[in-house]
Order: C-alpha cells, then structure tokens, then sequence
C-alpha cells in the first residue's frame, strides 16, 4: 500500500515558500503522493438565502493543477493527486490539456480524483448547469480518455463536439488515471462501470462494508474484479495515536486498499512547522520510507 499526504490548504499559510517546504518534506520522507483539494469560488455565508456548505470565502483553496505544476519544479518523485477536481465545473477540452501539459512536465506524475461535487454556487459562478451534472459527467470521461489517447479524436456527444482535432502533446500517461470520489449509490456504479479507482469518504473499513459489498457486485456485472480498481481511503489524525493509525491502515489494506493518504487538518495545528511535523509523526507510526517513494499510478 501507498501512503501520501493531503495538502491542508485552508489551514496552511498561503506563501510559496511555506507550500514548498510542505511538499519537500513529504517527499524527503517518503510519501508517496499529494492529495489536494478543489473549490473555485467560496461563498458568503451571509449571503441571500444563507450557507450550509463547510467552507466560505474566507478559507484558501490553491487551484490543484496550478499548485502541482510549481510543485513539480520543487520536487523530484512525488506524485500528485486531485482528490477531487469538480469536473462538470470545468470545460472538458480545456481541462484535458491542462492535465495533459502538467502530466508531461511531471515527468507522468499526476492521478486524477474527479466527482460531481456540492457546491451550487459555484456551478453558478461558473455558468454550469448544477442539476445535469451527473449525466454530463459520465460523457466528461469519455472524451478525457479519447483526448488522452488519440492525436486526433472525433465525438459527437450529447454535451460535446469534436470534430477532428487533438491534443498536442499528448500526456505521458494514455489515459491519466481518472478515480471517483464519493460513496452514493451512483458513484460506485459509476466507479465500477468506468473508474480506474474509488476514493471512498469513509473512515474505517467497518463503515465502509456495505458500499464494498455493492462495489464488489456492481464490478462484476461489468465484467471486472475488486483487485483491478484502484482503493484509496484517508486516514484520521484523531487522537493522534499511531496504533489505531497501524490498525486502520492494516484493516484498509487487508480489505485491498492500494493507497492511503493521511490527513493532518482539523487538529487545531495552525503553523507549518506543526502540520509538518504531524506528517513526520505519521511516517514513522506507519513505516513510510524514502525508498517505499514510487508514482502514484
């Protein structure tokens, strides 16, 4: 199993130098990827009609695929893991050249999560329709992977148009790895229908069982097995107690998680040095070495 880090962006000081420091010392001690997360805009939550969501416009969020391509100018064998790009906010086309340059000047160093995501106002800010994003979701994946893997794609979608025309340059890896986030029944029939891998929101394989079993069974009415998907969990700083980290992580992995990225946030650390020093303690509680350092795809 792979152990990364996630990026504690809303909690972390938004200077480059701080943010470099981050992922050097996460590769230095041998993790393998860094998971960030994605939100565009963040709302008011005094606005008309009020504000459930967990996070505002007062929390930071570096856009993923720009964070990663100066990352990779710091770093040398760390991958780097969306986790997850809100694709249907996103145009298609664009976005797989984004992925595409990055996963070329990464040397192949980028994975993929990507879901629906929450947020209605920011579908709204991005003038995407909220309600179909499902449906276009689905068809976003197809043209990634054909975008990915041909110099010249033709597709004639419901929601896209390409008519003879194509990347240039082609990313490194054809296609990059897409996993799925979430755990509502839709998403693990999507994982199994077309996923190179799932990123479930559950802690511990306990709370986790009932959406493996139907995972499992959703997998083989595509033809496919548990061990050829991709299985990546978070791990909880809870308590800070590094046996029931090794538990978890020996439960996860006995269950065929193939990675597991370890969080640091909501723990009340509020400098880098403490967030960094956090990641040291995971390290050394679930035996990540420099040498274990290998693409998280």
């Amino acid at each position: 199993m792979k152990f990364g880090v996630i990026f504690p962006m809303t909690e972390y000081p938004v200077d480059p130098a701080a943010i470099k420091d981050f992922a050097q010392a996460a590769e230095d001690l041998g993790f393998n990827h860094l998971l960030t997360y994605d939100h565009v805009l963040g709302a008011n939550p005094d606005r008309k009609g009020g504000w459930s969501g967990p996070y505002t416009y007062k929390d930071s969020f570096e856009e993923p695929l720009t964070l990663f391509s100066f990352l990779s100018g710091v770093t040398k064998t760390l991958a780097f893991v969306s986790g997850i790009i809100i694709l249907p906010q996103r145009q298609t086309a664009l976005f797989a050249k984004q992925a595409a340059t990055l996963d070329v000047l990464s040397g192949g160093r980028l994975r993929l999560g990507v879901a629906l995501g929450w947020n209605k106002v920011e579908y709204i800010g991005l003038n995407k329709n909220f309600h179909n994003r499902g449906e276009r979701f689905e068809e976003q994946i197809q043209v990634l992977r054909e975008l990915w893997t041909k110099e010249l794609v033709t597709f004639q979608g419901k929601w896209h148009t390409i008519l003879d025309a194509g990347l240039n340059p082609l990313p490194v890896q054809r296609p990059i790895p897409l996993w799925f986030g979430g755990h509502a029944d839709p998403v693990l029939r999507r994982v199994a229908k077309m996923g190179d891998g799932w990123m479930p929101l559950y802690h511990t394989v306990a709370d986790a069982k009932d959406a493996l079993v139907k995972l499992e069974s959703y997998l083989s009415k595509e033809g496919r097995r548990m061990d050829e998907l991709g299985l990546e969990p978070w791990l909880r700083y809870g308590s800070g107690d590094p046996e029931e980290w090794r538990k978890v992580a020996h439960e996860w992995e006995d269950a065929g998680a193939t990675h597991m990225t370890v969080n640091t946030m909501r723990q009340g650390f509020a400098t880098a040095e403490e967030h960094i020093s956090a990641i040291k303690k995971y390290a050394e509680a679930l035996g990540v070495r420099p040498s274990q350092v290998r693409f998280a795809t």
